[in-house]
């Protein structure tokens, strides 16, 4: 075990093992993530990292597909891509599912490029989407999963889209996450 690693288990033991989450204030209503460092430390580091630099507030859900996931986390109203770090390893092979719920990093081709992006599965993915058995590199890494708000992902996975230049599912109605909020450990 790496020293990073036995730090994160260290300070999850510390916090009597509770789960960091983190609140989407959308449009439509709130949605609330319990995260999984233990899981996917890297990933999980990665997103609240993003979500302390302000950069979720304002973004749009630019990628809905109602049978399959809803999508943000990279662009502004105007469409523009937000900047990001550096892309982070892929944590896929985890042992956590692309089931309904859960929230995993979206990425290109490549599978270590994740940077900003994520996606909420709104479906059960896990054959599509889980890493391969053997097969390195394959997969979506989950790092955590809604814990409230179900109802505001179906809400914004049921609206209208559209295809605009490279977006081929863009909500008509444009659906923002306004804030994005870490919320205190509970004991």
């Amino acid at each position: 075990m790496t020293k990073t690693a036995l730090f994160l288990a260290a300070l999850l033991a510390a916090a009597g093992a509770s789960a960091q989450t983190v609140k989407l204030q959308t449009t439509e209503g709130d949605i609330r993530i319990e995260l999984n460092a233990e899981k996917a430390p890297k990933t999980v580091a990665n997103f609240l990292q993003y979500v302390k630099a302000g950069h979720y507030n304002g973004v749009i859900f630019h990628r809905v597909i109602g049978s399959f996931m809803i999508q943000t986390g990279g662009y502004d109203a105007k469409l523009n891509q937000r900047p990001t770090k550096a892309p982070i390893p892929l944590e896929s092979d985890n042992g956590l599912s692309n089931v309904r719920g859960t929230i995993a990093m979206a990425r290109t081709g490549d599978p270590n490029s994740a940077t900003s992006q994520f996606f909420i599965n709104v479906v059960d993915n896990g054959f599509s989407l889980d890493a391969m058995p053997g097969r390195i590199g394959t997969g979506y890494a989950v790092f955590g999963q809604v814990v409230e708000g179900m109802d505001v992902v179906d809400k914004i996975r049921a609206v209208d889209t559209r295809a605009v230049g490279v977006f081929e599912n863009l909500p008509i109605k444009p659906i923002f996450i306004t804030k994005a909020v870490i919320e205190p450990v509970k004991k």
